[in-house]
This record gives C-alpha cells, structure tokens and sequence, in this order.
C-alpha cells in the first residue's frame, strides 16, 4: 500500500506541473496580454509613452517578462562601483530625438554600454523619442529608455513553484534598516491578550519575532483552528484584478463581511473601538514616519493588520453548503438507488427515473433558475445578503447544487446493484438457499457501495472548491466564483492558483479514494504478488 501511494503521488505531482504548463500557456502565450489592461483603472489615466512603460511595468509585475529601465542599469553600474553618483545622474539626461542625435556624449557612450549589456543578456531595447505639442513635452511624452526580455514558459513554471512556499525568518527586513536587535521571543503571556487593567495575567503562548515579515510567528485566539502560524506561508499567486494585491490563497480564507469592532490596546497603550487584528501584523518599511495614526497606535512599523470581519471566509461558505449537500446525496440518493434496484420496475423505481431523465436532460442552469423561482415564490430568500446572513439563504444553494447529484447517486447505485444482481455468486448463494432480501442486502448492496466509496473523499475535498454555476445565480460569496471573476476580468495569476488548488484536491480524491475502497474491500490490494 505504501508503494502505492507513494507511486500515485508521484504520478500525481507530475500531473499538476503538467496542468500549470498548459494553463500558463494559455494564459500567458496564447491570451492578449493587453487584455490584463482591461479592469485596471491606473492604466486609463496613462497617455503617450507613459502608458507604454506603464504597460512594461505591469508586464514585469504580473510575469510576462523582464524589464530593465535604462536608470536601473546605471544603479546597478554605480551600486558595483563602476561609476561614481555625479556620472550617473549625469548619464540620465538622454535627449528628445528618438535616433538619439541629440544625447551629451556621456549620455552616448553609457547607452552604448546599455545597449551592448542587452544584446549580450537577451534583452530588446526600446527608445521612445519625447512626444512634443506646440514645441513643448506633452503630457505623458516624456523620452524613455528601457530593455524587455520575455520569460519562457518554464521559467515561469519554475518561478511559480519555488515561490508556493514562502518562509519567514529574521532577515526577511532588509539590512540596512534599524530594527534593533533581530531574533525570535517566546513568551507564554501573549501582549495582545493581556487585560489593560493590571488584572491577572492571561495565559497564551505566542512566538514573536523581530526582522521578520510577521510580528507574530505563532499564536493563539479564539477563532477556528485556533492555533495559526506564519512561519510557512502559502502564495498561490498575488491577484492584480479581482482582489488586487491579495494572494489567491488569503482571498479564500480570510473572513469576509462588515466590521467587528472591539475595546482594543495597541502596543503604544492607546486604547480605541477597533477591528484590527494585531496578530496579523506584517512589516511596512517606514510606514510610521508617514503616518501619524501610526505613530499614535505601534512602537515599530509591524502596523500592516487584518480585520475581524462577521461572516465565514470563501472557502468557509462553499465548504459549508457543498458538505450539507453531499451529506443530503448520500442520505437520500443512496437508500432511494439501493430501493429502485430492490423493486425494478416498481412505482418509485419509475419516478426515480423519470427524475432522473429530467435532471439530466434540463441543463443545469436552467433548473437552477427553475428552482429559484419556486424558492422566491415561497418566500426563500433567493439571494446571499451579506449583511444579514441567515440559516434559509443556505437553501435554494444546497438544494440546486444537491439535486443532479442525488440523481446521479440513484443511477449509478441502481446500476451497480442490478449488475451484481445477475452476478454468479448471487445464483450460487439462491441456490444455496438465502432468500432474496439477505443477498441482497448482506452481499449485493456491500459489493455494489465499493464504486460509490471510492468518491467519498473526493465529493468531501471538493466540498472547497464551490460550485460556479450556482454560487453565481444565487450570489454565494464563496470560492467558486473567483475563477469565473478571474477569467472575466483576464486576472492571469488567480486563474493559475485557482488551477493549482483544484488540480491538488484532485490527486489527492483519487488517492484516498482508492485507499478506502481498497480498506473497505478486501479483495482489491495495491501490493504486487509474487508470482
């Protein structure tokens, strides 16, 4: 069995990469990549040559390629030691005329080197001559000099997957910022836990670290699973559209919903009604010398904090309404199959046909809407109103998204049953003299459910992933409607995270469904035989 597993996740991670290519080769080769442009308000406010290094910018932001503007190359010459300050800035002051002719000649001998240092690297240069109105610079046309390399696809694979896992540690703030003294405290009485009011101390261990990303690297509070760590941090890619600056992963299971405000202490001791959460707190390079809130609230610029929102994150709700309705497909399409097959060609075995056929036959989007409308007629409410959640607006969602399924689950169980049914071992067990109702439920219905088990973790793992159609009609604000958001609005990096968390649930369905199937039958093993 170990072999097994191990060989399966083998074949499993090979897949995933496998999958990522051709999304990125979709996304990244074969998409416009103007079309990222298309939700971005900054870049309707870009005219003239600004907008096309604008567009470079984002390019190299949201990786397509490698930008080097002609300045950051003289910073990187003056950084190794090869020209003194007064001969950089002086080498920035390239002329208008897009030919060049009239540069200083420092300033053509530098993009010379400029030039030389691109071809030798793989780089394109690009000059945009300055865009002049009534013999003045018009807005936005001042003159540029940059260099462009496109990253191969495997580069961008590789890049992707080396950067998943990210790990926090005490030199994650650069050097040359004072900090004082870098390192991690242990400390069982947590600051943020502790009552204002020289009451007992309360109990909370908590990792503290100083240097690093995250103030806290471990800690605990109140809220499911109630111990959270930022040593390891999952980055499935940061959105640049849909949740702009907000990694995939964190968009789908940060909480969601109006504020929750409490009586809370920042480390300087003022106390004030708010939702930060201070154990979320990240680092922000002078942050406290540009803003006076924050000098009044941190003692250090850890001042980048979450908020406590009401309502479940988007994962919480597709989680939520896809286990309520696999439990519902399991209760009622299991023992309504296994009767069809007991009594064929009875009453319920042809009205569950006949809502089988009707499922199948009606696409789903057009019951869904079907079944919205009853829902509405009977006062259920038909949409999700985040500022008054209620148990009914669960549902019309678990109900739609349960019935194909509970029709599936009748079908297959049915067939399965009626094929073992004509099996040899039940004729020998008749013959043997068992009655009809011990084959069938001591043998028939054990062999026929081993299929059905087999999707048991996979109908669990998916429970996460939401369901498109149906937590768009009926507004769910949960994780199955960020990929539609992302392709709508070309948000290439929540596509490829979204992909990625999919193809992962996927391997590991198929693995620890074969695992159970093979523990609930013993016949079946995954152990090659010596012959």
């Amino acid at each position: 069995m170990g072999k097994y597993v191990l060989k399966r996740l083998i074949h499993g991670l090979f897949s995933i990469v496998m999958v990522i290519l051709i999304v990125m080769i979709l996304v990244y080769g074969l998409m416009d990549r103007d079309k990222i442009f298309k939700m971005d308000s900054q870049f309707t406010k870009q005219v003239s040559n600004q907008r096309t290094t604008y567009k470079y910018q984002r390019w190299e932001e949201y990786g397509y390629l490698d930008y080097l503007p002609y300045n950051d190359y003289l910073q990187m010459l003056f950084e190794n030691g090869e020209i003194d300050e007064e001969t950089r800035t002086s080498a920035t002051a390239i002329g208008r005329a897009a030919d060049g002719t009239d540069d200083p000649e420092l300033v053509a001998e530098y993009l010379n080197k400029f030039y030389t240092y691109c071809w030798e690297n793989g780089y394109k240069a690009v000059r945009l001559g300055a865009v002049l109105s009534r013999d003045r610079l018009a807005t936005g046309g001042a003159q540029a000099v940059f260099a462009y390399k496109d990253r191969s696809v495997l580069q961008r694979l590789w890049n992707y997957f080396t950067g998943i896992l990210e790990v926090d540690n005490i030199h994650k703030v650069p050097a040359d910022q004072d900090i004082g003294k870098r390192g991690l405290t242990f400390t069982l009485y947590d600051p943020v836990k502790q009552p204002q009011d020289g009451g007992e101390k309360v109990f909370s261990p908590a990792i503290i670290g100083n240097g690093t990303t995250h103030k806290y690297l471990l800690y605990f509070d109140g809220e499911f699973p109630y111990i959270h760590q930022n040593f390891l941090k999952i980055r499935l890619g940061t959105s640049y559209s849909v949740t702009r600056g907000v990694d995939v992963f964190t968009s789908m299971t940060q909480r969601q919903g109006s504020y929750v405000q409490t009586t809370l202490t920042y480390p300087t001791g003022l106390t004030e009604q708010s939702a930060d959460n201070l154990h979320t707190a990240t680092y922000i390079q002078g942050s406290r010398d540009v803003n006076v809130m924050y000098q009044q609230r941190y003692t250090d610029d850890y001042t980048n904090v979450q908020t406590y929102r009401n309502n479940m994150s988007r994962m919480g709700y597709s989680f939520v309404i896809g286990i309520i309705s696999t439990i519902m497909v399991y209760i009622l399409g299991l023992p309504i199959g296994v009767l069809m097959a007991r009594y064929k060609e009875g009453v319920l075995d042809k009205v569950g046909t006949v809502y089988i056929m009707f499922i199948s036959a009606v696409p789903s989007l057009a019951y869904i809407f079907i079944f919205k409308g009853i829902g509405r007629a009977m006062g259920l409410p038909w949409t999700f109103d985040m500022d008054n959640v209620t148990k009914l607006m669960y549902v019309l969602p678990i109900v739609s998204l349960a019935l194909p399924s509970i029709a599936s689950m009748m079908k297959w169980m049915r067939r399965y049953m009626i094929d073992q049914m004509n099996s040899d071992y039940v004729k020998f067990a008749r013959s043997g003299g068992m009655s009809d109702t011990e084959i069938f439920f001591k043998h028939v219905m054990k062999v026929a459910a081993i299929p059905i088990i087999q999707g048991i973790p996979g109908s669990l793992l998916f429970a996460m992933t939401g369901a498109l159609i149906t937590e768009r009609v009926y507004l769910v604000p949960g994780a199955g409607g960020l990929l539609i958001d992302a392709i709508n609005q070309y948000d290439n990096a929540v596509i490829v995270g979204v992909t990625l968390f999919y193809a992962i649930l996927s391997v590991l369905s198929l693995i620890l469904g074969d695992v159970l199937m093979a523990m609930v039958d013993p016949r079946i093993s995954f152990t090659e035989k010596a012959r």
